[in-house]
């Protein structure tokens, strides 16, 4: 992409009989299209324009996203986070994105989302590749020291995205009436 502040919102229809594995990766791809259409190609101003009440702006889930994705990465490949996530305030404040949000440009926003779902594309193809969707995840535990399978961090990934769509798609249509369910191909 030659402009900072377009994101991919490329949908690749699978086909009508596809596996388990390309439509969990369909579905969460595009809900993740979704998202890049709804908050993508803002300035800062569109991206920090809350809908009062709420505080919540297009800028902040851009970068909460961006977090999420570096999250369950981490079950996919059981490496420590990297930059943002790896600093003390990332780590010990769970509102820092929300709040850090509001001083990052676009390019900042839009670049750190953009590196969180490569990575994190790339290392769930690795994972799959190595062990399918039944292997345990590296990271994370429940609290009776069970962890989860791939296949619940995929769905649980993609339920992050299918909560945070219905919202960008409010700010989204607040800040310049885009609407509709899908990006256009």
């Amino acid at each position: 992409m030659t402009d900072d502040n377009v994101l991919d919102t490329t949908i690749h229809e699978p086909s009508m009989t596809a596996g388990e594995v390309e439509m969990l990766l369909f579905a969460l791809d595009r809900s993740r299209a979704q998202f890049a259409w709804k908050c993508g190609g803002l300035d800062a101003a569109a991206l920090n324009r809350p809908l009062p009440p709420s505080t919540l702006t297009l800028g902040r889930l851009v970068k909460h996203m961006a977090l999420v994705e570096q999250r369950y990465t981490i079950d996919f490949t059981g490496e420590a986070p990297g930059p943002p996530l790896d600093t003390a305030e990332a780590m010990s404040d769970p509102d820092w994105a929300w709040r850090s949000a509001d001083d990052d440009t676009p390019e900042q926003l839009y670049g750190l989302w953009r590196r969180a779902v490569e990575h994190a594309r790339d290392s769930l193809a690795k994972a799959l590749a190595d062990g399918g969707l039944d292997q345990p995840a590296k990271y994370t535990a429940s609290a009776d020291g069970v962890p989860p399978n791939l296949r619940r961090i995929v769905v649980d990934l993609h339920d992050e995205y299918a909560r945070h769509v219905g919202h960008a798609d409010l700010l989204r249509e607040a800040v310049d009436g885009l609407v509709g369910e899908d990006p256009p191909q």
